[in-house]
């Protein structure tokens, strides 16, 4: 059984690949705190572009994705970043919830799961 740990820290890696399937970590605007919805989630979804390239797959693949808002009031802001993301004719299964997040600059949060 083989298991690749991407940027594997004390507490958490930022993705794991195990038996043909990908598992990001939740990923949250570093590079865009306390930016608006839409830019936040812009850089979330570029950090799982690249998350999901060293991994060896990309968005075509994804199976499932989670997000989570701190204000659902901004559901259709997220969504309208999303859809524009999202490859034509692979969306995934997925969930949205409100919900805090660990830091307050961050206003959205998604994890996902892809096959390779």
């Amino acid at each position: 059984m083989t298991i690749k740990r991407i940027e594997a820290g004390k507490r958490m890696s930022q993705a794991v690949v195990h038996n043909g399937t990908v598992y990001l970590a939740g990923q949250v605007a570093l590079e865009a705190p306390g930016k608006s919805v839409a830019e936040q989630t812009t850089a979330v979804l570029a950090r799982i572009d690249r998350f999901l390239a060293e991994a060896g797959t990309d968005k075509t693949k994804l199976l499932s994705a989670t997000i989570w808002l701190v204000d659902m009031s901004k559901f259709e802001e997220m969504n309208a970043v999303w859809d524009a993301w999202v490859a034509p004719g692979a969306a995934p299964a997925r969930a949205t919830v409100e919900s805090k997040l660990a830091a307050p600059q961050f206003a959205v949060e998604i994890g996902v799961i892809a096959a390779l």
